[in-house]
């Protein structure tokens, strides 16, 4: 019986363009049941509709950069047991986007135009937050989530009342958020030094300003 081949630099390479395509072009389908499959679409007005579409995008790119700042994590990652860490969050952050993209095309809307940037530099980001160690890794999962989880707070508050089916996919989304901080709480992760949990707060504020309307 012939032996395994290998892997090689190409290989790496190879899988994590599949990934960013995947992610930015493919719309890759979630594994789990659509949250909002069972909820009321009662109508809004044009304007409701546009807030909701602009939230929804928001939401879709964290998706993206969720992605990206993962998967650039996973590929520097030293420990096998981290990296399937990482993986894991990802494969749900996948739903997360799948269901992001269905209700931006209930609302009649896309998801953001520059979502290839947000990959590129997550990605970047989290290959540099990975090769400080694992527990800077696991740090900066913490800290992503816990920021998600407020920004995803926000946009329940200020969802249109009407709009029930974005409510619904943002609600799961925030338990997994949760639980994924917590996971890497357990596994180790360290504190992030200032002033890097305020940058990150700062990028995700240009961010959202920008998904909102492109």
């Amino acid at each position: 019986m012939s032996a395994l081949r290998q892997t090689t630099p190409l290989d790496h390479l190879l899988t994590e363009a599949q990934r960013a395509l995947d992610t930015v072009f493919g719309n890759p389908p979630a594994e789990r049941p659509y949250p909002a499959t069972d909820a009321a679409e009662p109508g809004m007005s044009p304007g409701e509709r546009r807030h909701a579409a602009g939230l929804m995008r928001i939401n879709h790119v964290g998706e993206v950069c969720a992605q990206g700042l993962y998967f650039g994590q996973a590929a520097v990652a030293q420990d096998p047991a981290t990296r399937a860490h990482l993986l894991e969050a990802a494969q749900e952050e996948t739903d997360h986007l799948a269901w992001c993209a269905i209700r931006l095309g209930e609302l009649d809307s896309r998801p953001s135009r520059f979502n290839p940037v947000w990959y590129a530099g997550s990605y970047a980001i989290g290959t540099l937050a990975g090769l400080r160690g694992d527990g800077w890794n696991l740090g900066f999962v913490v800290e992503t989530e816990r920021q998600v989880e407020a920004h995803l707070d926000e946009h329940l508050e200020t969802l249109p009342p009407a709009d029930l089916r974005s409510r619904a996919v943002i609600k799961v989304m925030k338990e997994d958020e949760a639980r994924h901080a917590e996971h890497a709480e357990q596994a180790g992760a360290r504190r992030l030094p200032f002033p890097i949990p305020g940058a990150m707060a700062l990028a995700s504020k240009v961010m959202k300003t920008i998904a909102y309307r492109f």
